[in-house]
């Protein structure tokens, strides 16, 4: 009897890629039918995905994390990646993007900030290092929160730039990082001195599953509405989506190489370099002015685009960096 859970978990782990498939089919299916729960499923985002986390920082021992914060090389290659790669890249397709202003900020706003919390998942299920990532999430939030306003001023003008908001950034850093980590290393303390610490502990890893397949049916379910009748709009930045993260794997993998990182560093570098905020930068789209009411349309078809796409990369990305040959 006591196994049974167990073999549960297991099953979920090993069908996981089905089960999140699952999960964005039933969010859109659920925003479509029930368009008026979008606003209230849109302020379940922050409290799921920092659960979210919490589950993933309980995995990475506080001890591990803190020694990472010491590994030079890795972080210096997931800012090259972010905040010199990136721009590069954004700026080499800005020509070609559609004229309207409101989805050339969209699509600023979103390719131009990492992401800070489901590539974590992402990242650990290819077998990149997620104590890594863990110990580079609140140095790249900080990072994007400084440059934003500039790389803004440099592609779209003054004017445009001055939207900025520190506010949402600020919520973003503490709801999914600082108290998610905070109570992660609380209950790892607990788990050491007390047994009933450690069972609940174990109890909560394994509900990263489920928590990721929730994530994903709140996420899609309250940004299908947010579609209406803009979906020709949407369509036009289907494809520089895609092309982003085509490029950017490629782009990531080559930092990875050339600041020597290892196989989980370089998986890891891959997918931050592809991964976007946009569930931090939404609420900026949305606080627009009515005349740019369109760029919380481009945000939300990013990150359709990006959480199909990162269901690729678990896959693919193994593939790209792989384990170095084994001499028989």
């Amino acid at each position: 009897m006591p196994q049974e859970p167990q073999g549960l978990v297991e099953r979920m782990e090993h069908h996981q890629i089905p089960i999140y498939l699952g999960a964005m089919a039933l969010g859109a299916l659920l925003g479509g039918a029930v368009p008026a729960a979008g606003p209230g499923l849109e302020h379940a985002i922050n409290p799921v995905l920092g659960a979210l986390l919490f589950v993933t920082f309980l995995q990475v021992p506080a001890g591990g994390l803190l020694r990472s914060l010491r590994d030079g090389r890795f972080l210096s290659a997931a800012l090259v990646v972010n905040f010199v790669v990136v721009p590069l890249v954004v700026a080499a397709m800005f020509t070609f993007l559609p004229a309207d202003q409101a989805v050339r900020i969209g699509v600023l706003l979103v390719l131009l900030c990492p992401c800070v919390d489901y590539v974590i998942v992402f990242s650990g299920l290819a077998g990149g290092s997620s104590r890594r990532l863990l110990a580079a999430t609140p140095l790249l939030l900080i990072v994007q929160m400084l440059l934003l306003p500039g790389l803004l001023h440099l592609f779209m003008g003054a004017d445009l730039a001055d939207i900025v908001e520190v506010g949402p950034f600020v919520e973003a850093f503490l709801v999914l990082i600082v108290i998610p980590l905070a109570l992660a290393w609380a209950l790892q303390a607990w788990a050491v001195r007390k047994p009933a610490g450690r069972r609940i502990s174990d109890a909560a890893t394994t509900t990263m599953v489920p928590l990721m397949a929730a994530t994903l049916v709140t996420v899609v379910a309250s940004q299908v509405p947010e579609l209406g009748g803009s979906l020709a709009d949407a369509a036009a930045v289907i494809p520089f989506y895609v092309a982003f993260l085509v490029v950017m794997a490629f782009a990531g993998r080559t930092i990875a190489r050339l600041f020597g990182l290892d196989v989980p560093a370089s998986r890891a570098v891959v997918f931050t370099g592809a991964t976007r905020n946009s569930l931090v930068v939404l609420p900026l789209a949305l606080a627009l002015p009515d005349d740019l009411a369109l760029a919380p349309v481009v945000v939300v078809t990013q990150t359709l685009v990006e959480v199909i796409g990162m269901v690729a990369y678990v896959r693919l990305v193994p593939r790209l960096v792989p384990e170095p040959a084994t001499v028989a």
